[in-house]
């Protein structure tokens, strides 16, 4: 090769260099094999500045991914704030806490965290739970808890931590919650506990039966079915108007193999056919209301006396009913007998519910008599309950 050939291919290299220099500073493109580089020529600076920018990138890409709600119902775990616990369940536990700037409790269920669920029940769980919420997220009515939104378990769910102190946390990984509006008035249950000496009148009797037949009603209409209708699991806001809570995660729940005894759920309130073990529909949901309209009525729980395997023989094979207090006007005691009618079939719908209650007349009272007035009246009884 001549010296000028040499030279030639020298110069061709320094400037084919600038070029990579050029070309890398401008975000350009050439292939590898096709150059010859010169580290005097590459701005080694420029080079680290763009793989920052490049990876910071990259790495904002999968955080929006992995925060993205992935269906319409799946909450953004970086709007939620969970507080501090408001009450314990066999299936999980429920906070108080924030989404996006509102009150909410946020239901935490944990199934899988303790190691007996297999990885095929614990899919099948979430299988399920995945088609409940789908349906939740469409309901509005001012008789059901607002359902807000669901997520269905990632290692960003931050909750206060069981075993430190109040500022710590933990991220369960396998945890799903359910988030839905924040109800400050306490459970039905705790309001006619608080009222079971002075009795309530009959106009509240029957516009909280009212809210809760309404409620029912309405998620019949979009085929739920409530499962577990019980004092426990209705709501009173500040204005006293009756919210249904925990509507369909009872039947999610049920399938929880660590709970599948003999004890689980509140047997007073169960239909007959559902404590037989035989197939049932929406109709149970009426059995249930019948005893929680005898429970308003009375400020009293049914049965307080017998064990779960009694009441369980009883209501089914001797037709075991709560005994309607003579007081008790004609009008409601009908309705309470129609609805925990033992034949299914021959309980009214919750809209024919809501229908005769509406003509049931408050004007001129008819309520519960309390103890302090009329302590001869065949209607009481000794004080019963929690």
């Amino acid at each position: 090769m001549m010296d000028s050939e040499v030279g030639g291919v020298e110069t061709a290299k320094m400037e084919q260099g600038g070029a990579v220099n050029s070309k890398v500073q401008g975000n350009g493109s050439i292939r590898s094999k096709d150059m010859v580089f010169r580290a005097d020529k590459i701005d080694l600076k420029s080079l680290d500045a763009q793989l920052e920018k490049h990876l910071s990138r990259v790495w904002s890409r999968n955080i929006e991914h992995d925060n993205k709600p992935k269906e319409v119902w799946e909450i953004d775990l970086s709007k939620l704030d969970i507080r501090y616990v408001i009450a314990h369940g066999a299936y999980g536990t429920v906070y108080r806490g924030t989404y996006d700037n509102q009150d909410v409790a946020v239901k935490v269920l944990d199934w899988g965290e303790d190691g007996i669920a297999t990885t095929a029940e614990t899919a099948a769980l979430r299988a399920s739970f995945r088609q409940e919420v789908a349906v939740w997220h469409k309901l509005d009515h001012p008789n059901v808890t607002k359902f807000v939104g669901a997520s269905m378990g990632t290692s960003n769910l931050k909750v206060p931590s069981k075993n430190s102190s109040s500022d710590g946390h933990s991220f369960p990984s396998r945890a799903c919650c359910v988030v839905v509006e924040y109800i400050p008035g306490g459970t039905l249950k705790q309001f006619l506990i608080r009222n079971r000496r002075k009795k309530i009148s009959l106009k509240v009797v029957i516009q909280l039966a009212l809210d809760l037949s309404r409620g029912l009603s309405y998620l019949h209409s979009k085929k739920i079915v409530h499962r577990d209708v019980k004092s426990e699991n209705m709501l009173l806001d500040g204005h006293r108007n009756l919210k249904i809570a925990d509507f369909g995660v009872a039947r999610v729940e049920a399938q929880n193999p660590r709970d599948m005894t003999g004890e689980t759920g509140t047997l007073g309130y169960m239909a007959p056919e559902v404590l037989d073990g035989k197939p049932y529909n929406r109709r149970c949901d009426v059995y249930s209301f019948g005893i929680c309209l005898w429970e308003i009525y009375c400020c009293d729980m049914p049965y307080p006396d017998l064990s779960f395997a009694d009441v369980s023989s009883a209501v089914v094979r001797q037709n075991l009913r709560p005994e309607i207090p003579r007081c008790c006007p004609s009008s409601l005691a009908n309705i309470m007998r129609k609805c925990w009618d033992a034949k299914p079939d021959k309980r009214p719908e919750m809209n024919e519910v809501v229908k005769m209650l509406e003509a049931v007349d408050t004007s001129k009272g008819g309520g519960m008599v309390p103890e302090d007035q009329n302590p001869g009246c065949f209607c009481f009884t000794p004080a019963r309950g929690p």
